[in-house]
């Protein structure tokens, strides 16, 4: 059995850019795929905590494939995600459901789970927005001031804001607690 069903989270959707690299850092080659970058301080250990803990993990990113495959091997991170749903092989771009979707289906989570799962992304207009209008936790990672701050509109305002990736670990912690007496529907009901 596998760890996770244990876990009131199922799943861990994360962006790629300025939500574990650093976008600053990246070094890429003549056709813009980053080949190199530095992780955010603490993301690396998140990920790792993550896993061990037993979470399934996605990336959702926009851009191209090379980019999180180059960096993630890079630091040792790339088998430790379960899916990859990136817009360059998808033909499509967060905040489209398609990409969300795409991620779900390959960790077999069912819609009426997605509340179950969680989406983690510095841009509110396409990790935030694309999270709530499916109905997964949305988590703004407000670490970058490189996308716009201020939400356009309701479906852009996040459930849950961290600063920093090392912040993910409590508030996971506080979301399984949560529901640890075992009412889920009180739980999830407030994320509506």
């Amino acid at each position: 059995m596998n760890e996770a069903t244990h876990h009131n989270i199922l799943a861990i959707c994360f962006d790629f850019g300025d939500t574990l690299v650093d976008q600053a850092t990246e070094v890429k080659d003549e056709t813009f795929t980053t080949q190199r970058g530095e992780l955010i301080p603490g993301a690396d250990s998140v990920v790792r905590e993550l896993k061990r803990q037993g979470y399934r993990l996605a990336i959702v990113s926009n851009g191209p494939v090379g980019n999180v495959r180059n960096v993630l091997s890079q630091h040792s991170l790339y088998d430790l995600f379960d899916a990859f749903a990136v817009s360059e092989a998808l033909d499509v771009e967060k905040p489209d459901e398609r990409i969300f979707t795409h991620a779900l289906d390959e960790l077999e989570i069912e819609k009426e789970n997605y509340s179950r799962t969680l989406m983690i992304g510095d841009s509110i207009s396409c990790d935030v927005k694309g999270a709530n209008d499916l109905g997964m936790i949305s988590v703004w990672m407000d670490w970058s001031r490189r996308y716009p701050q201020s939400p356009a509109d309701e479906t852009q305002v996040p459930q849950y804001t961290v600063e920093t990736p090392l912040a993910l670990l409590p508030l996971i912690e506080s979301l399984e607690r949560k529901n640890g007496a075992g009412d889920e529907e009180q739980f999830y009901s407030h994320l509506d």
